[in-house]
């Protein structure tokens, strides 16, 4: 009789992640309205400050190498950081136990950088904060397809939960050329695009940086394959489309 997984067994290097993201929410909380103001500004990803004013932006001269890493532990409220949670929870749960835990968080620590990259990109002179984990849980998102329709054609979906270093991925041309792949990648990019060109309000309070999930995702679907360390796919059947 095989013994069961237990319901809640989260790996400890995404506990860490989730307690250094809730340490930093709970002493911003705490501090008087303007203090928090100040930090929440100098952990923050600010494309402008690179535009020539940091010194004028609090962090000053330092935030420009600090803030592309600290944006990523910083959320703006409670939901926000929640939300970020849970897809933490999901995704990042799945690929730290297959690429380990090291290789995970520079796995993940690349994919907000690439995620900031982007909306640094696309937005040079803003003077708006980004912050949040969602550029690296987007990165998180783009690894997993990397593996996610193997272990649903071998019948193997458990293995995402309980063993995903033993489903084996895809390379990076197998990936764009799986249909499925590219549909789930075109819908996200799509909706992201959306945003950007419908509804995003960038600068305004609440806004989402649609860009940074842009930028993350893209980053774990291609640069994947640099960080795993479970075996490539052998077996083409696994990607036959019917």
């Amino acid at each position: 009789m095989q013994s069961r997984e237990p319901i809640f067994n989260v790996p400890g290097v995404v506990l860490g992640v989730l307690a250094v993201c809730a340490a930093v929410h709970v002493a911003l909380q705490l501090m008087p309205d303007e203090t928090r103001l100040f930090y929440l500004i100098a952990l923050a990803f600010v494309p402008a400050r690179y535009a020539g004013i940091a010194g004028e932006l609090p962090g000053g001269e330092l935030a420009v190498y600090t803030s592309p890493f600290t944006h990523m532990v910083t959320h703006a409220d409670i939901v926000h950081l929640l939300i970020n949670a849970a897809w933490l929870l999901a995704f990042g749960s799945i690929l730290s136990r297959r690429i380990g835990a090291l290789r995970f968080l520079a796995f993940s620590i690349a994919g907000g950088l690439a995620g900031a990259l982007m909306f640094y990109v696309m937005h040079p002179h803003l003077v708006a904060p980004v912050i949040g984990a969602s550029g690296a849980i987007a990165a998180m998102m783009g690894g997993v397809m990397r593996f996610l329709f193997n272990a649903i054609d071998r019948r193997e979906g458990h293995l995402l939960r309980s063993a995903p270093q033993l489903i084996p991925s895809t390379t990076l041309a197998q990936a764009l050329s799986n249909k499925r792949i590219l549909l789930v990648s075109l819908l996200f990019i799509g909706l992201n695009l959306g945003a950007i060109f419908g509804f995003g309000l960038f600068g305004a309070s609440g806004s989402i940086a649609w860009e940074a999930h842009l930028g993350g995702y893209l980053f774990g679907l291609f640069a994947f394959g640099l960080f795993d360390s479970a075996p490539q796919n052998p077996s083409p059947s696994a990607l036959e489309q019917e």
